[in-house]
């Protein structure tokens, strides 16, 4: 029993730190919303649907917030480098509005 509960407390523990990780404020995913329209739904299509070429955004790595947001800042093979284009809170609130999808 105690290896059970230890493992219940280990996965209770990340599904904690997981909800944890998706609460972003409704104005930050806004903002995202309002920088994606501007700046990369051209590319990656309106509402993140139908990327002509462009990374499928749904289907980005809900754990690897780093490469996003490298790749977005630092460019990517033909997306160019948003970083001085973007202000980092802009790049920040495209992560919350990629990671929480289109459901906003």
């Amino acid at each position: 029993m105690n290896n059970f509960n230890f493992v219940s407390g280990v996965l209770g523990a990340l599904l904690m730190v997981n909800a944890q990780a998706q609460n972003f404020p409704a104005e930050q995913i806004k903002l995202g919303a309002e920088t994606y329209a501007r700046h990369c739904s051209p590319c990656h299509g309106a509402r993140m649907k139908n990327p002509e070429g462009a990374f499928d955004l749904p289907t980005f790595p809900k754990d690897q917030k780093s490469r996003f947001l490298n790749s977005v800042g630092k460019g990517k093979n033909s997306m160019p480098p948003w970083e001085g284009l973007l202000k980092p809170e802009e790049i920040e609130a495209l992560w919350a509005y990629v990671y929480t999808g289109d459901n906003n």
